[in-house]
């Protein structure tokens, strides 16, 4: 520097910064060799802190407001360079200002896809987006743990260390959430909760708050979506009868409003063989139930009986060996028979089907005269 820099920054006592980016996050004042008046005028705006840092140490830290350097404000500094109360000379000292607001839509996402386990489809990729926000909570842990001698320090020097983290605990999260592919979207903000509590303590040994953290979409690949899509298309036809009626309306719609062009005449053709087809198959089905409603119920079996003679089963006879045998005698009403679906052995004269057997034949009585 010439003589003109080394005069002006000896007697200009004003130390202040405007911060005129968006991405500055520690900013050193720069003086002719560190020199600072005793007395002069500190201004550290809204969402600053100055830092003042003495031979390699921090010393003291000043919040938003108007100072005037002097031993009563800057007592670790004032004790480090053994000041007196009638000190008034320049003193040598660095100040960095540190941007204490919120730096927002920082970006964060996969750089290769994540194998997750789905309950639905087996083992599966998935990418993962979203945004972030971040500011400095203690500028002292913030200079000695990542500025260092920094005099620019700006926000794309740690977003991609941040970006990382970010990743990985989201990795884990996602793994041991068992959140399958398709619910993922509707638990946006519930994996946001979770990596935030989770990586919060992580962003604190830096001196960094993180105040927010989205996911704001969770893909799969390429392959994945066609799949899904014709999955999704399939189930949006459903009654496949119906759907094939309605694209042959569509087609002839098509072919009338166009009737005199090559597409809409094989339009109309395939609409034609399409209403054919499904006429014959209605013809078909009509027929084939027409058919089926006029075919009598087939006949109830006969059925047969077995007859105990002399304690021993016999037969099966049908009914008109069971008229025989009564004709001859042999079968009575008290004499026991069984057909399938019977309990047990039951007298004759007791069978509702062979009630006719022992039925009177006599003709009735005539009238009287």
């Amino acid at each position: 520097m010439g003589l003109f820099d080394k005069l002006f920054g000896e007697f200009v006592d004003v130390i202040e910064w405007t911060d005129d980016s968006n991405d500055t996050m520690v900013y050193r004042f720069e003086r002719y060799g560190n020199e600072i008046k005793y007395g002069a005028k500190l201004t550290v705006r809204e969402g600053q802190a100055a830092v003042f840092v003495n031979e390699g140490e921090v010393a003291d830290v000043l919040g938003p407001g108007m100072y005037e350097l002097e031993t009563r404000n800057l007592p670790i500094l004032s004790t480090v360079l053994s000041w007196d109360h009638a000190f008034s000379s320049p003193f040598k000292a660095e100040v960095y200002f540190v941007n204490t607001r919120r730096f927002v839509d920082l970006k964060w996402g996969t750089k290769n896809p994540l194998m997750i386990r789905d309950s639905e489809f087996g083992a599966a990729r998935v990418r993962a987006f979203g945004t972030y926000a971040v500011k400095v909570s203690d500028p002292l842990k913030f200079l000695r743990e990542i500025v260092g001698t920094d005099g620019h320090f700006q926000v794309e020097e740690i977003s991609n260390q941040l970006r990382n983290l970010i990743t990985s605990r989201f990795s884990s999260a996602v793994g041991a959430a068992g959140i399958p592919v398709l619910d993922m979207a509707a638990n946006y903000e519930q994996l946001g909760d979770v990596i935030h509590t989770r990586i919060a303590p992580e962003f604190g040994e830096y001196g960094l708050e993180l105040t927010r953290l989205l996911v704001e979409n969770i893909s799969v690949p390429p392959a994945v979506e066609e799949a899904l899509d014709k999955r999704t298309s399939a189930g949006m036809v459903g009654n496949l009868d119906k759907y094939m009626k309605y694209q042959t309306g569509v087609a002839m719609e098509a072919g009338a409003a166009n009737p005199g062009g090559a597409a809409g005449a094989g339009i109309g053709m395939g609409a034609g063989l399409a209403m054919g087809q499904q006429m014959a198959n209605s013809m078909q089905g009509s027929s084939a139930a027409g058919s089926a409603a006029a075919m009598p119920p087939p006949l109830k079996a006969a059925a047969e009986y077995h007859v105990a003679v002399d304690g021993v089963a016999t037969g099966p006879f049908s009914m008109a060996g069971l008229q025989q045998q009564h004709q001859n005698g042999s079968l009575r009403s008290d004499t026991l028979v069984w057909t399938v679906g019977m309990e047990d052995w039951s007298e004759a004269g007791r069978v509702s089907d062979l009630a006719d057997l022992f039925a009177s034949k006599a003709p009735p009585p005539l009238p009287a005269s």
